[in-house]
């Protein structure tokens, strides 16, 4: 049986308790996590006055392995650790048998006075390699994995409550449609929700769009909801509003968006069991929401839906510029809808 991954938040629980251990290997598609135990451990293991001699920082595209090794093996100065942090560590050479076997036996004998952190962004080391496993047995090793997109409101809104907040669930969805998946963005613009709000605040939609400037009516989350309620007015005054500010809203992501929503109408369709707490579970969403799929998909039978979603793979191809030589975002989208609610 695979041991349980470690977790971000299992990590930083044992910096902040001082629990420190010799090698951090951090890697994965999701730069967020990696920034946040780095930064932790760059700024809180050193005092100010500790840092100028016992911190460094390295990228791995100007060094080897073996300056990573001759570094962490160093002794800390007027201080009980030292601190090397290697950044981009996917561009750190390591190929060779010797370097590796060097680097392996690092990890089976690592100087205990350093805290040595690799940053391994963009990606997967190839986990075959003889150094990796023994990274496995030896270090830390933390895999931070991309969330997937029905998973964002859920995480959103357990960061809002961390930081003293309170969110909505339709909040949530709105932050999530419109800031994407890149958690940094999303914590840098949640972030200047939390200006001048008293903790404990339930930060509302008409916050949200007074604040970091998302419009509570004009979004693709309300679009979706529209074309649920085939509402053609309401759908038509929405796409008017996205194909006015097109880089904020590319068609690229509205068809994406737009492809789960109706995805998730097949789903539904195709439950036996349509309880309330079921559906919610089937579908990935919030079980405040199942009301508006529910009702949405009594307005689309599963034929209209097989159609829909021929168009959107249409749309997204056309988006990409597959067939589609001179028509814009704006014109696309508009053809889109149409087809959609007709």
């Amino acid at each position: 049986m695979a041991e349980p991954k470690i977790t971000h938040t299992q990590i930083l629980a044992e910096l902040k308790k001082k629990l420190y251990k010799p090698v951090y290997y951090l890697f994965g598609e999701e730069n967020y996590f990696i920034d946040l135990i780095s930064d932790y451990i760059q700024d809180h293991v050193l005092t100010e006055d500790e840092k100028a001699f016992n911190l460094s920082v390295l990228y791995g595209k100007d060094v080897d392995i073996i300056t990573v090794i001759e570094t962490a093996k160093r002794f800390p100065m007027m201080s009980d650790y030292q601190v090397v942090i290697v950044k981009e560590a996917q561009d750190l050479r390591i190929s060779g048998e010797d370097k590796s076997n060097r680097f392996i036996h690092y990890l089976e004998h690592p100087q205990p006075t350093t805290l040595l952190v690799f940053c391994y962004k963009h990606g997967k080391p190839d986990k075959r390699l003889a150094y990796f496993k023994t990274l496995s047995k030896h270090a830390v090793v933390f895999e931070s994995a991309k969330l997937y997109d029905n998973k964002i409101p859920e995480w959103i809104t357990a960061y809002v409550k961390d930081n003293g907040y309170q969110l909505s669930p339709k909040a949530a969805i709105l932050l999530a449609e419109s800031l994407g998946t890149d958690l940094s963005r999303i914590v840098n613009e949640t972030g200047k929700l939390f200006i001048n709000l008293p903790k404990g605040s339930v930060i509302s939609e008409d916050y949200i769009e007074r604040n970091i400037g998302i419009s509570k009516e004009y979004n693709v989350f309300e679009l979706q909801n529209a074309l649920g309620a085939r509402d053609i007015l309401k759908a038509n005054k929405i796409i008017n509003h996205l194909s006015a500010n097109p880089k904020d809203n590319p068609l690229l992501v509205t068809v994406g968006l737009l492809f789960g929503f109706f995805n998730k109408l097949m789903i539904y369709h195709s439950l036996s069991d349509k309880s309330n707490s079921n559906a919610a579970k089937a579908l990935g969403v919030n079980p405040f929401f199942v009301p508006d799929y529910m009702k949405a998909a009594s307005n689309y039978k599963p034929e209209k839906l097989i159609r829909i979603v021929s168009y959107l793979r249409e749309y997204d191809l056309r988006s990409k510029g597959v067939d589609n030589v001179s028509t814009t975002e704006a014109d696309l989208l508009k053809e889109l809808v149409f087809k959609i609610l007709h």
